[in-house]
């Protein structure tokens, strides 16, 4: 999973889709306030929609994404 920058690109800033934050995240067999099942790992605590592999909510260091930032799910590369 990334936190992505989705806004204008500033001098300075990363350019929008680059990853600014990423983490792998494992279910925690837990449901989150979404409805949805939790998944926790490195910082960020996600509830996303396993059917979609839509983010329903999100937390990084506790915190909600700030405006402008947007989020990407993919899937764990087990190749060598």
């Amino acid at each position: 999973m990334a936190a992505e920058n989705s806004g204008s690109h500033a001098a300075g800033s990363p350019r929008p889709g680059a990853a600014i934050r990423s983490a792998v995240v494992t279910a925690t067999g837990e449901t989150g306030e979404s409805g949805y099942p939790r998944y926790a790992g490195e910082g960020m605590v996600a509830d996303i929609d396993p059917a979609t592999h839509t983010v329903q909510a999100l937390l990084i260091d506790g915190s909600e994404l700030d405006y402008g930032l947007s989020v990407r799910v993919s899937e764990r590369d087990t190749d060598g």
